[in-house]
């Protein structure tokens, strides 16, 4: 159940996406299919071959998400700073980050099947959370900063941290432990996890019992495991969470996930 991000990553997120806001889906309706925008790609255009109109693109087409990579993802400076596009330019310049961009676009040339475990997932969610917001979707290369990115009713998923386990880069900073996890095949689990967590915060978390964060990060990826109809999360705590809700099966996954008395799972 541990991730490279962990809780304090978790908590990052949770207070980033309370301190601004992204964009909403321009269109609310609750069955209109997620297909994952590109960001990265105008990303990419920009940092690779310094093509002024890709920026123009990504500053017009997506204001906060490049507000949010540049302010609180990289930490580079403010999108007002009249120099920020050539100090934005100039941090992607190391070889190695550019190597990194050429990887990602090429490693993520046709996403078609993230978009579609994604569109089986929510809609197996929205059958259980018939009020759960779809979110808009999309992919950043952000230099090996973060995974995931949750704000108002979107997802931003960081390319650069789902490589392969046998990526080389990987080997200079991460364990092995970790790097099984930045694989294509945790974009979704994680996307879903993180998502299900923004909207199911846990109350006083800083002050609750470890077992009673454990727990209710555990009630989370179960519901994302059942969502998958695979078993992805695997750990002494999902195992908890499947127990109770057999010894419960009136409950129904909305109760599951605001539930917050811990005392009937062990």
């Amino acid at each position: 159940m541990k991730k490279i991000y962990g809780l304090l990553f978790l908590s990052m997120v949770l207070c980033m996406a309370c301190e601004f806001k992204f964009k909403p889906n321009e269109n609310d309706d609750q069955n209109t299919p997620i297909e994952v925008k590109r960001y990265d790609r105008l990303e990419s255009r920009y940092l690779t071959t310094g093509d002024f109109s890709a920026l123009q693109e990504m500053n017009t087409e997506y204001p906060l998400e490049t507000r949010t990579l540049i302010e609180k993802v990289l930490q580079i400076g403010t999108v007002d700073d009249p120099e920020i596009s050539t100090k934005f330019l100039r941090f992607y310049q190391d070889s190695t980050l550019q190597s990194l961009i050429t990887n990602c676009e090429t490693e993520y040339a046709n996403m078609d099947d993230i978009n579609q475990q994604l569109n089986d997932a929510f809609d197996q969610l929205q059958k259980w959370l018939p009020d759960l917001p779809r979110p808009m979707v999309y992919t950043q290369i952000t230099s090996l900063d973060q995974s995931i990115i949750i704000g108002e009713k979107t997802i931003g998923i960081s390319l650069d941290k789902y490589m392969g386990e046998n990526y080389p880069l990987y080997k200079k900073y991460y364990t092995y432990e970790q790097m099984k996890t930045m694989t294509r095949k945790y974009i979704v689990p994680d996307c879903l996890s993180f998502y299900l967590l923004s909207l199911y915060p846990m109350e006083n978390f800083d002050s609750r019992p470890q077992l009673e964060k454990d727990l209710h990060m555990a009630k989370v990826l179960w519901v994302v495991n059942e969502a998958m109809g695979i078993q992805f999360f695997k750990s002494k705590y999902t195992a908890l969470v499947s127990r109770y809700m057999h010894r419960h099966p009136a409950t129904t996954i909305a109760q599951l996930l605001t539930l917050d008395d811990y005392h009937d799972f062990t």
